[in-house]
């Protein structure tokens, strides 16, 4: 085989593999309030105050910060005792139907206006999550409105 070929099929595997290999990590605000920084320190300028569930995607992990996105897209550090695991979606459209049923003709459970948290409990795979109201009420949302999931 020629060094060519090998190289062809090396990079084809790599290609096939590398959307794969990275897979979003989302993560909640633990805290009633924390601050996200420019950088990696208490010292770094504070560019913002957060509440207790806001969601975040993980994107680099260093020993005590985390750099995190929001659903906005801004990217900030945060240190790393202020996150939980549990996760949340934060809803993004202006109001959101959570449904008894994952299933758009399905009964509204309940509805949640735009930046409201809602524990994630389960993905479908089919466009909709399960989530539950800080109430305790639980239904599915569509993945189109809500960000973290």
């Amino acid at each position: 085989m020629s060094i060519r070929a090998v190289f062809i099929i090396f990079s084809v595997a790599l290609l096939a593999t590398a959307g794969s290999a990275h897979a979003v990590d989302y993560v909640s605000v633990a805290d009633s309030t924390s601050i996200l920084y420019d950088a990696p320190s208490l010292k770094a300028r504070k560019i913002f105050v957060v509440s207790r569930y806001l969601p975040l995607e993980q994107v680099v992990n260093l020993d005590n910060w985390v750099k995190v996105r929001d659903s906005s897209g801004s990217l900030a550090w945060i240190e790393k005792r202020a996150l939980s695991s549990k996760r949340f979606v934060v809803v993004t459209a202006a109001l959101a139907a959570i449904r008894q049923a994952p299933e758009i003709g399905a009964t509204v459970v309940f509805q949640a206006r735009q930046q409201v948290a809602l524990e994630w409990l389960e993905n479908t795979g089919t466009g909709w999550i399960k989530v539950r109201h800080q109430d305790g009420v639980t239904g599915y949302v569509g993945t189109a409105d809500v960000w973290g999931g």
